[in-house]
């Protein structure tokens, strides 16, 4: 099914009038290939992103879009870019600090505690990593890159508008963070979570589906993580 002109209007306007803490990830039954190219990608776009702390428009539209089958998380970005900037970086690096990405962070228990962090730039280098609690309460600022995804992948694809990107994350990949509390999702499973980019073109901006009301921390605010919920 081709992602059309209309239904991209229909999800925009949607949500725009019905911008909420939870959203939906839609199950599907179909073989996802993960390869960069979004016109067989039927579940429905989000977005667009606003400035992470603000919520106001940013320069360059980020259309985010979520899908999931027994055994896979299936995430799809769609980056309006002028300007790319980055390139091919060894597995791991701090894409972060540098280069134009997308990335999501999740917290399937939602306690706030351990939550994992993979961002993926324009050109399909990507890392993982574990953050533990950020907040002085439970020791503060502590992050894991020994943590691993086994069978993540991801690719990005340039355009002509810029790039989009796919993620692939195993469910029982996720069963190894400790203390996390995690079980394979079903229908009506809800998971806190957030969608970001950071855009360094002809002006910075960190961005994100669902805005924080606070300036603290950045994007690690896990207690402002939006609500995703699993849904046939």
């Amino acid at each position: 099914m081709k992602f059309s002109s209309f239904l991209y209007l229909l999800t925009f306007l949607y949500s725009i009038n019905n911008y909420a803490q939870t959203f939906p990830i839609h199950k599907t039954n179909d073989t996802i290939t993960i390869d960069g190219d979004l016109t067989d990608w039927k579940t429905p776009f989000l977005g667009p992103f606003t400035i992470h702390n603000s919520g106001e428009k940013a320069t360059q539209n980020t259309m985010v879009s979520l899908t999931w089958n027994d055994e896979n998380l299936y995430i799809a970005y769609r980056s309006i870019d002028s300007k790319i900037i980055g390139e091919s970086r060894k597995k791991d690096s701090d894409l972060y600090k540098t280069d134009d990405l997308v990335e999501i962070f999740i917290d399937p228990d939602g306690d706030g505690q351990n939550y994992v962090e993979i961002g993926v730039n324009a050109f399909s280098s990507n890392y993982d990593m574990l953050v533990k609690c950020i907040s002085p309460d439970c020791g503060g600022w502590k992050t894991s890159k020994s943590f691993s995804i086994s069978g993540l992948e991801t690719v990005s694809k340039i355009t002509s508008e810029g790039y989009y990107t796919e993620i692939k994350i195993p469910f029982s990949s996720l069963e190894n963070i400790k203390n996390g509390n995690f079980t394979k999702p079903k229908a009506g499973t809800k998971w806190k979570a957030n969608t970001f980019r950071i855009d360094y073109g002809n002006t910075t901006e960190y961005l994100t589906l669902h805005p924080y009301k606070s300036l603290k921390y950045g994007f690690h605010q896990p207690q402002e993580f939006a609500v995703f919920e699993f849904v046939e």
